[in-house]
């Protein structure tokens, strides 16, 4: 059974920084595609970030600069470090195996200004 586990969330004034985790188990973690999105609160899902299994890596045009995701295949876990918050960041963050329908339950990040 393949598990996605966030973690990493919380309140944060505008300009602070947090690195979301990602754990994931149950699959060969190297071989895949991972991404993280978002869903602010009364709109739909957007992808953030996505990197590939070689590393490879694609950023949303609003977190380019502020954003980093990054992968540890050893720990079969994939970081989203966020960097000068801003409140549009407010949303529930989720990690997701690209192409597939398998989603872990979400970790929320609220930024104050």
């Amino acid at each position: 059974q393949v598990q996605l586990v966030e973690s990493g969330g919380g309140l944060v004034q505008a300009g602070g920084s947090l690195r979301l985790s990602c754990a994931v188990s149950g699959i060969i973690f190297s071989s895949i595609t991972m991404g993280w999105y978002r869903q602010p609160p009364g709109k739909q899902r957007e992808l953030v970030a996505r990197i590939t299994s070689t590393g490879s890596t694609n950023y949303a045009d609003s977190v380019k600069g502020r954003f980093t995701i990054s992968r540890d295949n050893a720990k079969n876990t994939v970081y989203l470090q966020m960097n000068s918050l801003k409140p549009d960041d407010t949303a529930g963050y989720f990690c997701n195996i690209i192409g597939t329908y398998i989603w872990g339950q979400g970790t929320q990040v609220i930024v104050s200004s």
